[in-house]
């Protein structure tokens, strides 16, 4: 089973729009990497988003693009500041899970799941990329995440 980590795609300056949406370059991209990602018939079990306008954009539209019978839901602790340690702690390893975020959160949660330290950069997310996690049973009963796939919109 995987996590899926996206950071929404690219918003308006906060002076632009209040509501801070996705922007048209924001919603195209978006929508490209989602349907590579429904090509590579990625199958989720479970959308989640921190409920900021411009996470539920990009949630609806991978949403519509896997045409998952999965839920949205928003959920708390995935804004930019909040603590990845607690949140790594709710983490279901075989849920197949999307989850919609924000930076600096993501890249502090994908380093602390796979090196334990949330300090450790070892990936740089762009807006609107998925991180594909992976677990594996660690010794004791731990679980050891890696980093499986990454699909971003630029490669340069």
């Amino acid at each position: 089973m995987a996590l899926y980590l996206v950071q929404h795609g690219i918003s308006a300056p906060k002076g632009v729009n209040h509501e801070k949406g996705l922007t048209q370059q924001g919603r195209e991209e978006t929508e490209r990497i989602a349907h590579v990602a429904k090509n590579y018939q990625i199958n989720v079990s479970k959308i989640a988003h921190s409920g900021k306008n411009r996470a539920a954009q990009t949630a609806r539209i991978f949403h519509t693009a896997l045409a998952a019978n999965a839920p949205i839901e928003i959920i708390s602790g995935i804004n930019p500041l909040d603590d990845v340690r607690r949140f790594a702690k709710s983490i279901k390893p075989d849920e197949n899970a999307l989850i919609v975020g924000h930076l600096p959160f993501m890249q502090r949660l994908v380093s602390y799941l796979t090196t334990g330290s949330e300090e450790t950069k070892v990936y740089q997310f762009q807006n609107s990329g998925i991180v594909c996690l992976d677990s594996s049973q660690g010794p004791g009963g731990t679980v050891d995440w890696f980093i499986k796939w990454t699909l971003s919109p630029h490669i340069s």
